[in-house]
């Protein structure tokens, strides 16, 4: 065995610690750059002298300077370039302690080229990479769900996330476990991987560096957790491999590190992630809650891969210089080292030895202890040996180790035999016990931690070969738990001071423990081999002080933890809801200081003359309202008659027959399916007998009217389609939908067959041997197929001779055979010279595709006037004939609006009196319906009533007089839980919920729950993008089911109600006539009308070159093996034959390619009409197969055939692509592919985008007319006028003229007809100058729908491009130019629309194609389906295109074959809301109504459907909501709202910052702060800009990343980040959250009992259980246990950290500490944190945008210098300019005082900001 001796060695060089902090070098003169560094940056140290500095920032400055000036010109945005050592948290703790341990590596020299060049690389790498974090958008990170993708965790990145100095082992590996099992609850897949070289990293710190040795081997052996550790970094070709062929979701990486090596290291893992087109999402600033996980997400554009391209080789080197070192050393004391290979050794060596003393194996951390102990011993004794030896030049090394004070071997191996005993603990204590362990305000002195470091080293070791030794039996199950500092420091200080006390001290380690320990003992003697260390007893055999006093461990709190228990309520309500969890929880005594000190606002009321308590008026009334039908007023009168007209001329672009006349039946039938019933009757009556014959002439005339037009145009059609076939059948098409009579269809079918039949015929002459143009055919077969199917009774046998004549000719002498009857096919027959060579099953598919048949019914339903519709649009007319509720899931323009329609035209003719309530999720959506409404139907309404009202929260009219109220959830909402809405809310009949998958989005989702919750009344619930349909319809059936029993107790209450209600109207009511229906449909239509199909776009030159791309092209063979192929990933009939195709010729052997041969599959063969349905059954057969394929082993073939389906699309810079965004447009235009929609998710790019296409038509114009046509055009007008002047002098009688004046008159006459030829052609736009279609729109029309853009800032612009049929809109925009668009482009006139994604949702815009222009974040499944499914119009295309423009080929991959996100429901609870039941419950008339929809919406989320453990957690909440209610003044004990309860419901949807805002005014800091100029009411710049800062901190809340700081724009209008609140407010906002803390830790305390302790004890994602079998007491373990310590709401796994209790009600713990089984998150506390700190310990800063905005007016500001985009931005000022006003109407009701200061203060801010916001640049 070679001993440490040989290793050691002298220290040459004493100061080598220096050697890694080269890159300290990069700071130089921020200055310079044009940005600004934080003054941690300025003051940081660097190594290198000011002379070296300055020459490094002459060299450098210039080419850094280059640099960001071209990334400032290529984005116009901010970059920084300073990004060096940052301020590191966790750096701290990697320093070491002391200066007697170190780790040593090679000093580079930094004189080296390569070292001078690192420096000014590493800075360009830090402000690209720096830069783009700074932009990162907090998102959802599993909103997108494809079940065979996952994402990466750095695992270096997981390691910094939790690595806390304080947090002990075990705790360290529980909030890992918990941080990932979260991922796993919520269906995330993931990878983690750790970087070999990253392992560089940690040797400066052992400690560090042995957790994540044990971190890696726990993953891979006690979880599933798939873990890579094969990779030596993240520029090896193997990890490019690995990304190339998985390509993760995105990649989780933290953006700073233990020191500037590390997070330079991770930086080069953040570029390069980037430039493959992976997301990058920061591991800091994560957040969570009980269904979703928020981080901040980087996304990766075309300046990441331009980045790595440009400086790979640099990367590259940079990369090998941070993990290039030579063997390190250990510098054990000051003067002593040891290479850490000879640690390898040694500890190779013991396991050797230690595999034949425990051949049968152990517990790892026996062995582990055994191994640290007995090497560390060996080598620390070897060493000092060696150095202590007095001979020559030792003598002064052996000096400088007496200096240095070391431990003695016997010393050592006291702190060994405590180690030993320690895991002995660890091996029998059960964890309930060391939780209770004394928590000790000591530390390790110097001259004990460089041994322990050096043990550390050696597990580092141990673990690295024992989990790779396969022949040896190790239980790896304890892996967390191989140390407990806590419990040997308690160890350590007993026999240190205790034990040598006395024997009243010496306590008894237990027969057991004294074995174990034993046993432990003789093992460590017998590895360290020549070394003697005496017996296992006494433990201490020296007196060496190892510990001392550490001042800043723990904290202690001197205050008592107040009495445990819950106020006492009285309340049916909680009763209830809570009672069998109340009943388990103590309750605090009537004399309790918690109870007598309860809130009360009296003071404040009569201090500043306010009633807090009084009722204010509902939001409903708030809200502008423009015109009202029960207004008496002329003006409003005529606004009402304003708005009815523009209705309807804007319904008319919806809607295309004229409004239908509504007439109440006050005696119909309560049966409301008697009409179907009574067209099914065979007796009818005489009357409709009458009718029917009076019809049959009126029918024969207008059939021979239309034979007479058919007639005279028949001619002209047919030669129309001979001239330009596609044309003429166009044109044929649309005049066959005029016609009504089917025999005159039948006859221009007929004639359009033959005139096809010559076109094909003409065309095969004319091509002779060459290929043939299959399209002229497929107009032949169309026919065919058409009058086979829809006039088969016209057929006669000449037709069918015909017909049979025709498919001969085309080749398919198969289907001739089929036609006329004949057995067998005439195949000797020479082949016709028209025949198109291609099987007839093959051409139908291929060729055809599109325009294959669909299924249609012929049987008209009497229900519906205007088409035919289909079974499942009949199944929604039987659900609301018989007063059924119903889940209607199809695709977009699929027909099932028309259900809500024929709801509310029932309503409508069954009383005056019933409402239908029609939900839409936005405002645009919901003026759009309203004016279809308005334009389908119109009722003539008894005075004071109308058919249709609006309530949004911009403005309302008609909300409670009208029959039909068309709103967004949060305002229904109002009215729904408003006390004085009641009567009004036993109105409705039908509530139509559009888009209902607007349950899954992250916000406002839970108010569409609350509305499903409370209603009555059956509902519509319609969405095309739901993908768990049946999930929900099963919850939505047990809301019903819920309403259905509480009608038997509320039935008389109501009854009441609508008895009183009836009275006082004067008016008979039919309301509740309706018969009841609790039944909940699920209607499921999953085919689009036309198929979609999808094409990717790529740039070569200033060409495009458009691929189809195939949808199976977007699967893996992994993800087809592991979950199939998605059901519905669907192909087009052309797709399926391309597929099969592909498949024969992968596998030439296949054994089914015979069968699936398109020409003999069973569906098709000999099949003279194929249609879409037998296509269908194809390509489910192919699905099949393909999935076969891989079950017989042919995984290689599907791969291979996946391949040969992907297109060789090439990747180019976005900035490209854009300058050609007009060219491409183009393209689209030539390949009759508009009207088109182009999605992009930034504001200023759909402007720019829409004006880059402007500004290329104006050019092209130019090239046509002149270079100013303008001009030209204003001189030949005014040449015409003088001529035409000329000539009115000449007299009318050319008789009386001489010949000289008739001479003139000619030539002037002449010069004339010149003027207005060349005026015409300056006046019309030339072909190809615009995309306008000037048919679709008359001049009269166009004028009438401009109109509106004369009052508008940018109106003149947009009516010059919408005159090129040029249009934008998004959400920015006001609702008259986008409604211009709107019109414009569903009339066909404007065929070019760039949009952002709010037209996605539902807007009814439907065109032949979308593009989606660039990539976001927000481009997500949900989005993609949304918005691809605008493309396609039903009627007019046959099918739609989805084009791929700037969007990387993964990410296309990704949102083909993902699913919709499920719903699963959100949070339901806020403690706003139960104050808004409460008082909604307490203020009702009808009482039991009330408490009915209370308890629905407690009782019923969707969150909770099926999840126990979901409900229990809610529970919880709610009784914390009303404890924290009671204690503030907002309730009192029998739950009835009091104090300032109204003005904090009002701001309900600012919580906490409502109640925040309540503590401010209350204090009296709003009137301090609110004083006027003197002698004025007017108040000064600075008050207001004090109040807006302070709102701002509580109303406009926007968290930036924190290391954004470092990226503030030097030269900016913005201040960026938000200033903290002045010193007066914040002390009482801190106050403020002090009490809330303690409320909430004093309920976390009373409710412990309710945890599951079972699970408590189980680490969360292995489940290794921690609660001992076997331990039977030890004396001296109850000794170091402190009873007196409260735990109770800890996690017992926290509590060996020190937490304890009162920990609880400081700081920010609470999430890592408390009992995880509780379910209680502190992100549902209402508290308000002054500041915000990221996992890493950084402070994250809230944006300014809503002060900055104020002070600037700037949108354009806020978008370059905030990091928002316009649009945005502009929602979020709109939303705070909304909320001062609501803040200022509410104050305004509770003073009684006008001249109030608070109340003038808001009132003039909220004037002053509501004007910026108008006038805004």
């Amino acid at each position: 065995m070679d001993s440490a001796e040989d290793h050691s060695e002298k220290l040459v060089n004493e100061d080598t610690s220096g050697s890694n902090d080269d890159t300290d070098s990069v700071c130089s003169d921020s200055e310079k750059t044009g940005f600004t560094a934080t003054k941690e940056d300025e003051d940081r140290g660097s190594t290198i002298n000011t002379d070296e500095k300055d020459k490094i920032s002459d060299k450098v400055g210039a080419a850094v300077l280059r640099m960001l000036k071209e990334e400032v010109d290529r984005e116009k945005e901010v970059k920084d370039i300073d990004y060096s050592s940052t301020e590191e948290v966790k750096q701290e703790a990697s320093q070491t302690e002391d200066e007697d341990f170190r780790v040593v590596q090679h000093r580079r020299d930094p004189r080296s080229h390569e070292m001078r060049k690192r420096p000014d690389f590493l800075r360009k790498l830090r402000g690209h990479v720096g830069a783009s974090l700074s932009k990162a958008s907090c998102v959802n990170l599993l909103k997108d769900f494809v079940e065979s993708e996952f994402f990466v965790i750095d695992g270096d990145s997981l390691l910094l996330m939790f690595i806390e100095k304080k947090t002990q082992y075990l705790d360290f590996f529980y909030q890992i476990e918990y941080f990932l099992q979260d991922f796993t609850e919520k269906g995330a897949k993931y990878v983690i991987t750790f970087f070999k070289d990253a392992e560089q990293m940690f040797f400066q710190d052992p400690h560090f560096l042995f957790l994540r040795t044990a971190l890696i081997e726990h993953l891979r052996h006690n979880t599933s957790v798939t873990v890579h550790t094969e990779f030596s970094n993240c520029l090896s070709s193997e990890w490019e491999i690995f990304l190339k062929q998985s390509y993760p979701y995105f990649i989780i990486v933290s953006d700073t590190g233990l020191s500037s090596d590390q997070k330079d290291f991770l930086f080069i893992l953040i570029a390069h992630s980037l430039s493959k087109k992976i997301n990058v999402v920061l591991a800091s600033g994560q957040e969570y809650d009980l269904l979703r996980v928020y981080g901040y997400q980087v996304q990766s554009v075309y300046k990441h891969i331009l980045f790595f391209q440009e400086n790979e080789q640099d990367l590259r080197c940079t990369c090998e210089k941070l993990i290039r070192h030579k063997k390190p050393l250990m510098r054990l004391y000051h003067p002593l080292k040891l290479k850490l290979k000879s640690i390898q050794k040694e500890v190779c060596q013991a396991i050797h030895l230690l595999k034949r003393l425990w051949p049968e194996g152990s517990d790892i951390r026996r062995v582990v202890c055994v191994l640290a102990c007995a090497v560390g011993l060996k080598i620390h004794s070897s060493m000092l040996g060696n150095a202590n030896t007095p001979m020559g030049a030792n003598r002064k090394r052996s000096a400088r180790v007496r200096r240095s004070k070391c431990l003695s071997p016997e010393e050592a191996a006291d702190l060994c035999r405590m180690q030993c005993l320690t895991v002995t603990f660890l091996l029998h204590m059960p964890l309930s016990q060391r939780a209770q362990i004394r928590a000790m305000k000591l530390r390790w002195t110097k001259q004990v931690l460089p041994l322990i470091k050096m043990q550390q080293l050696c597990m580092h070791f141990a673990l690295v070969q024992l989990c790779d030794t396969n022949n040896w039996k190790l239980d790896l199950t304890y892996l967390p738990d191989l140390n407990d500092d806590l419990l040997l420091i308690n160890l350590a200080h007993y026999y240190e001071v205790e034990y040598p006390k006395g024997l009243e001290f010496q306590k008894d380690l237990g027969k057991e423990m004294e074995n174990e320990y034993q046993f432990l003992w003789d093992t460590v003697k017998k590895l360290a081999v020549k070394y003697s260390f005496g017996d296992a007893f006494p433990v201490r055999r020296t007196s060496q002080v190892f510990l001392e006093q550490e001042q800043t461990l723990f904290r202690v709190y001197e205050e008592e933890i107040p009495n445990v228990g819950l106020i006492p309520v009285k309340s049916d309500i909680v009763q209830d809801y809570v009672g069998d969890i109340l009943k388990d929880l103590p309750v605090l005594k009537s004399n309790d200081p918690a109870i007598n000190s309860l809130i009360k606002y009296k003071e404040f009321d009569e201090l500043y003359h306010w009633h807090s308590d009084r009722p204010l008026t509902e939001d409903f009334e708030r809200a502008p309202c423009s015109a009202d039908a029960k207004s008496e007023s002329p003006d409003e009168g005529r606004e009402i008659r304003k708005l009815r007209n523009f209705r309807h001329f804007y319904g008319s672009t919806l809607v295309d027959s004229p409004p239908k006349l509504i007439v109440c039946q006050e005696d119909v039938s309560e049966n409301a399916n008697s009409a179907v019933k009574k067209a099914q009757k065979k007796h009818k009556s005489e009357v409709e007998v009458t009718v029917k014959e009076n019809i049959r002439p009126l029918k024969a005339k207008e059939e021979k009217k239309e034979q007479k037009k058919w007639q005279a145009l028949s001619m002209t059609t047919v030669k129309e389609i001979k001239e330009n076939q596609t044309v003429g059948i166009n044109k044929l098409e649309k005049f066959l939908k005029t016609l009504k009579s089917k025999s005159v269809k039948f006859s221009v079918e007929m004639t359009a067959l033959s005139a096809c039949l010559k076109v094909w015929k003409k065309h095969c002459k004319e091509q002779g041997n060459k290929s043939k143009d299959l399209n002229k055919a497929v107009q032949v077969m169309r026919r065919i197929h058409i009058l086979l199917e829809k006039y088969q009774d016209f057929l006669e046998e000449p037709d069918l001779q015909k017909l049979t004549k025709c498919l001969k000719l085309l080749g398919f002498e198969n289907l001739a055979c089929s036609l006329s009857g004949q057995t067998g096919e005439s195949s000797n027959q020479k082949r016709c010279k028209y025949a198109t060579e291609v099987g007839s099953a093959r051409f139908q598919l291929q060729y055809m595709d599109c325009y294959l048949l669909r299924e249609e019914r012929n049987d008209p339903d009497p229900r519906v006037e205007h088409f035919i519709p289909d079974t499942w649009q009949r199944e929604l007319l039987d659900a609301v004939d018989n007063n059924e509720s119903a889940v209607i899931v199809a695709p977009t323009s699929s027909g099932k609006t028309y259900a809500s329609y024929y709801c509310m035209e029932k309503v409508l003719k069954t009383s005056n009196e019933g409402v239908v309530v029609y939900v839409s999720p936005t405002k645009a959506l919901v003026n759009q319906v309203v004016e279809t409404v308005c334009s389908r139907f119109t009722k003539n309404l008894p005075k004071g009533l109308t058919m249709c009202g609006v309530f949004t929260r911009d403005y309302r009219h008609d909300v409670m007089n009208s029959q039909i109220l068309v709103t967004v959830p949060q305002c229904l909402e109002i009215l729904m839980l408003s006390p004085r809405c009641q009567k009004w809310a036993q109105r409705i009949q039908y509530v139509i919920f559009d888009e209902v998958h607007c349950l899954g989005s992250e916000i406002g989702a839970e108010v569409w729950e609350h509305l499903l919750m409370t209603i009555r009344c059956p509902f519509l619930a319609l969405s095309a993008t739901v993908s768990n349909p049946e999930h929900l319809t099963e919850w939505l059936q047990s809301v019903k089911r819920y309403w259905q029993l509480a009608e038997n107790t509320t039935e008389g209450s109501s009854a009441n109600s609508e008895k009183n209600f009836t009275r006082k109207c004067k008016v008979k009511s039919k309301v509740q006539e309706q018969k009841k229906s609790y039944r909940v449909r699920l209607v499921l239509y999953e085919e689009r009308y036309n198929d979609l199909k999808k094409y990717l776009c790529s740039l070569k030159g200033s060409d495009f070159t458009i691929e189809h791309y195939h949808p199976y092209a977007a699967l893996t063979v992994s993800h087809i093996e592991n979950y199939g192929i998605p059901s519905d990933l669907s192909m087009s009939p052309r797709e399926s034959i391309q597929l099969y195709d592909t498949m024969v010729k992968v596998w030439q052997e296949w054994p089914r390619a015979q069968e699936l041969d398109p020409e003999e599959f069973v569906s098709f063969k000999n099949k003279v009409v194929i249609k879409k349905a037998d296509a269908r059954k194809y390509e489910q057969e192919l699905k099949k197969e393909l999935s076969k394929w891989i079950v017989l082993g042919q995984r290689q073939k599907v791969n291979e055939l996946l391949e040969h389906l992907k297109p060789k699309s090439e990747d180019c810079s976005g900035e490209e692509k854009m300058k050609h965004f007009a060219n491409f447009v183009d393209k689209l235009h030539e390949m009759d592919k508009l009207p088109a929609i182009f999605f992009i998710f930034n504001i200023n790019s759909v402007e720019s985008a829409a004006m880059t296409v402007f500004s290329e038509l104006l050019e092209k114009q130019k090239s046509v007319q002149g270079p100013d046509p303008e001009s030209e055009k204003e001189d030949v007008r005014k040449k015409l006028g003088k001529v035409t002047k000329m000539l009115t002098k000449f007299p009318e009688d050319t008789r009386r003229m001489s010949a000289q004046e008739i001479n003139t008159m000619e030539l002037l006459l002449a010069k004339k007809t010149h003027l207005e030829k060349r005026l015409k052609v300056l006046t019309t736009v030339p072909s190809g100058c615009t995309y306008a279609d000037d048919k679709a729109v008359d001049d009269d029309t166009l004028r009438k729908i401009f109109h509106p853009l004369t009052f508008e800032s940018k109106g003149s612009l947009q009516q010059k491009m919408a005159l090129k049929g040029i249009g934008y809109h998004h959400g920015s925009m006001s609702a008259r130019q986008r409604r211009v668009v709107e019109m414009l482009f569903r009339l066909g006139y404007v065929k070019v629309v760039t949009a952002t994604s709010s037209l996605a949702l539902g807007i009814n815009m439907p065109c032949k194609s979308v593009v989606f222009t660039e990539d976001s974040v927000y481009l997500d499944a949900l989005n993609y389906r949304q918005m691809s499914g605008r493309a396609g119009r039903r009627g007019q295309d046959m099918i739609g295109n989805v084009f791929f423009y700037d969007i990387p080929l993964p990410k296309v991959e990704r949102l083909i074959k993902s699913n919709v996100p499920q719903l699963k429901g959100q949070f339901p609870l806020t403690v706003s809301l139960i104050l808004r039941l409460m008082l909604f419950a307490a203020k009702a008339d009808d009482k039991a109504d009330a408490r009915a929809k209370v308890m629905s919406v407690l009782k019923h989320s969707l969150m909770s459907f099926k999840k126990e453990r979901y409900a229990e957690i809610l529970k919880i909440y709610f009784v914390f909501s009303l404890q924290f209610l009671i204690k503030e003044g907002y309730l009192d004990q029998e739950c009835n709202p009091m104090g300032f309860a109204g003005l904090v419901t009002h701001l309900y949807y600012h919580e906490p910052s409502n109640f925040v805002l309540v503590s401010f005014l209350v204090k009296g800091l709003l009137h301090k702060l609110c004083q006027p100029v003197e002698g004025s009411t007017v108040f000064s710049e600075d008050v207001l800009e004090t109040l807006v800062l302070i709102l701002a901190n509580l109303f406009g809340r926007k968290y930036l990343p924190a290391c954004s700081m470092k990226y503030k724009r030097k030269s900016s209008q913005s201040k960026v980040f938000l200033e903290d609140l002045p010193k007066d407010f914040a002390d009482a906002l801190d106050e403020y959250n002090t009490k809330v803390q303690e409320y909430f830790a004093h309920f976390l305390l009373t409710t412990a009992k309710l945890a599951d302790m079972e699970q408590e004890y189980k680490l969360p994602l292995s489940k290794t259980d921690f609660t001992s079998q076997n331990w039977h007491g030890s004396e001296l373990a109850s000794y170091l246990m402190d009873n007196t310590k409260s735990i109770s709401a800890i996690s017992p796994f926290a509590c060996l950290s020190g937490v304890v209790d009162n920990d609880l009600f400081h700081g920010d713990i609470i999430n890592t500490a408390v009992l995880h089984s509780l379910g209680i998150n502190v992100g549902n506390c209402p508290l308000l944190h002054l500041k915000k700190y990221d996992n890493q310990g950084r402070r994250m800063p809230l944006n300014a945008y809503a002060l900055d905005f104020y002070k600037h007016g700037s949108l354009t500001a806020l978008t370059t210098d905030n990091w928002l985009n316009e649009g945005d931005a502009y929602n979020a000022l709109k939303d705070f300019s909304l909320t001062i006003k609501a803040i200022g109407i509410s104050l305004s009701e509770l003073c009684d005082d006008p001249d109030d200061n608070v109340l003038l203060a808001f009132k003039q801010l909220s004037e002053e900001y509501e004007e910026k916001l108008k006038n805004k640049t």
